[in-house]
């Protein structure tokens, strides 16, 4: 049985490749990006638990992290339509269908990637926090 962690990122993965972008999970960055964008999400840190007793929960803030990139002469205008889908498809449901407590997106920071011989890349890491408890601190 997949562990709390494993089904929230496989969760959010879902829900990212349901955009128009190539979503890919731990994957290293193709040599080719599609024309509308590319996704990667990196599972992240769980970080330092809080820990409650009777019942014992450990309560975690994991930050997994979504790898935005797009490519093209109008690549401004798509990476601002992708970056906006990513929004709204965590915004749409926050628990990720109950799997969790709380999921929440921090804003992207644009960077220009140069390319030698191609169009640059325009390319942002995506943090998303994902709240949720365990009973288990490997679950």
């Amino acid at each position: 049985m997949p562990t709390s962690r494993e089904t929230i990122l496989a969760a959010l993965h879902a829900r990212l490749s349901a955009l128009p972008a190539m979503a890919l999970r731990g994957e290293v960055l193709p040599e080719r990006v599609p024309a509308d964008g590319l996704l990667i999400l990196r599972d992240g840190e769980p970080g330092e638990p809080e820990v409650t007793l009777s019942p014992l929960r450990y309560h975690y803030q994991h930050r997994a992290e979504i790898e935005a990139v797009v490519q093209g002469a109008d690549r401004d205008a798509t990476f601002d339509r992708l970056t906006a889908s990513i929004g709204a498809a965590i915004a749409g449901d926050r628990t990720l269908g109950g799997l969790c407590d709380w999921g929440e997106a921090e804003a992207p920071r644009p960077v220009d990637l140069p390319v030698e011989g191609t169009a640059s890349l325009k390319a942002a890491v995506i943090p998303v926090v994902l709240h949720y408890s365990t009973a288990d601190p490997f679950g």
